[in-house]
C-alpha cells in the first residue's frame, strides 16, 4: 500500500500536532497502525506470503516500541492515543 503525500499529511494532521509533524510518536503510531491494518488484510487473502508476514511483525514491533516510549515519557499522551478506537490499538 502506498500512501501519497496528501494522505500522509492528513494522518499527521489528525493524530499529530500539524500536517508537517512527522516525527511525533503519535503520528508515527497512527501511520504504522494504518499500514498494519493494510498488511493484515493482505495476509488474510495471501497466507503464504512470508515476506509480508515478516514485514508485518517488524511494523508491530516498531509500533510497540513507540508505545513503550510514550508510556515512559508521558502516560497521558499514551492514554490519548490508545483511546482512539479507529487505530485498533488495545492494551
Amino acid at each position: 500500500m502506498h500512501l501519497n503525500a496528501e494522505q500522509k499529511a492528513e494522518i499527521f494532521e489528525k493524530y499529530g500536532q500539524g500536517k508537517n509533524d512527522t516525527g511525533s510518536p503519535e503520528s508515527q503510531i497512527a501511520l504504522f497502525s494504518i499500514r498494519i491494518a493494510h498488511l493484515t488484510e493482505h495476509l488474510k487473502q495471501n497466507h503464504k506470503d512470508h515476506a509480508t508476514a515478516r514485514a508485518l511483525k517488524a511494523l508491530v514491533g516498531q509500533r510497540r516500541s513507540l508505545l513503550d516510549y510514550l508510556i515512559r515519557k508521558d502516560i497521558n499522551r499514551y492514554r490519548a492515543i490508545i483511546a482512539k478506537k479507529e487505530l485498533g490499538i488495545r492494551r
